[in-house]
């Protein structure tokens, strides 16, 4: 039933999900793709690249596992809440972070 339910899923859903994953778990020290703790590490596709970091997989990775200061959230998010967040940040550094 899980398996029916992630195929029916789209991208735009999976980015829905995603925004409210980033929302809740995320925004509290990354606001609109940026560190509140350290203003170089931040989700803008810049930083991203230069830090080598710029793909979903890279980012689902750092999500889950945490690097540096920031501690990893793969138990709170899952595998697919993961790759949602992943996604979502993913589009919205390519698109520099719109405001909404």
């Amino acid at each position: 039933m899980v398996a029916a339910a992630a195929l029916l899923m789209g991208p735009a859903q999976a980015f829905a999900d995603g925004s409210e994953l980033f929302q809740l778990h995320c925004a509290g020290c990354h606001v609109n793709g940026g560190n509140i703790l350290r203003r170089g590490k931040t989700l803008k596709l810049a930083a991203l690249e230069r830090q080598g970091l710029a793909s979903e997989e890279a980012i689902a990775s750092i999500a889950a596992s945490g690097v540096g200061q920031m501690s990893g959230y793969g138990a709170v998010l899952g595998e697919q809440g993961t790759a949602d967040v992943a996604a979502w940040v993913w589009q919205q550094a390519l698109a520099d972070w719109p405001k909404t």
